[in-house]
């Protein structure tokens, strides 16, 4: 892997990123939206503080999930792909420049979505704000490693938002939001115990519920970063240079 390389890929997305305007818009004002739209239908109830948290998780990870796989997509089917690998550009040069602009961008969406969350939508948070951040981009990037590797599958920008159910949904109705892990049945809860968004959720909820949380977030840090590694590393051997 080039490290020049790695990061004239992250530039070059990042620029096309900025104009377009939709897509930002996705990355930012969607996950926002979301959130002061549950803390209305919960406000007044204790509900919101209980879930707040792990949905500055979970949306950052579905949103970063879908834009990823279908820019990946995009530039397969261009033909853009195929002329990047005829220079001396690795495929990991490509998925980790990939991950490095869509981590910059979520750097951003967790500062916005964060400070919206609990400074608009009043959500209470025991445990210091930048955690709070730092834990968000993670789980973003998890959802562009994700996407990344999910795209390797797809042939068309269609299938590349097919396999959200596929990928997204069973994490976010395992992962503690809905019942707490604990309670769930024990098969549900072993699959539950190697999903990664489960631990972005019980690091998101371990951070909004303590004042010292370290010694439950580290660990749960230390899963994510390897299925983040783990997930550019095998879509860098799946990624195919052109869409058939």
């Amino acid at each position: 892997m080039n490290p020049r390389l790695v990061a004239a890929t992250a530039a070059r997305v990042l620029r096309q990123l900025r104009a377009d305007h939709r897509t930002v818009a996705l990355l930012v004002v969607v996950p926002c939206v979301l959130i002061g739209l549950l803390s209305w239908v919960y406000n007044g109830t204790p509900v919101f503080d209980r879930i707040g948290a792990a949905l500055l998780g979970v949306f950052p990870f579905t949103v970063m999930f879908v834009v990823t796989s279908v820019a990946t997509l995009r530039e397969r089917a261009s033909g853009t792909l195929e002329r990047l690998l005829t220079t001396p550009m690795a495929k990991a040069d490509f998925m980790f420049g990939y991950a490095l602009a869509f981590g910059l961008a979520a750097v951003v969406q967790a500062l916005i979505a964060t400070g919206f969350a609990v400074y608009v939508a009043g959500l209470d948070v025991r445990g210091p704000l930048w955690a709070l951040v730092v834990v968000a981009v993670a789980d973003a990037v998890l959802g562009s490693a994700l996407g990344l590797l999910a795209s390797g599958f797809a042939n068309s920008e269609f299938q590349a938002v097919q396999f959200m159910p596929a990928v997204v949904l069973p994490q976010f109705l395992l992962c503690g939001l809905i019942l707490p892990r604990d309670q769930l049945p024990s098969v549900l809860q072993g699959v539950s115990d190697v999903l990664p968004l489960s631990f972005a959720v019980d690091a998101m909820q371990a951070v909004a519920a303590r004042t010292d949380p370290w010694g439950d977030v580290g660990p749960d840090m230390g899963v994510i970063a390897v299925w983040i590694v783990g997930a550019l590393l095998l879509g860098s051997l799946t990624l195919r240079r052109r869409t058939e």
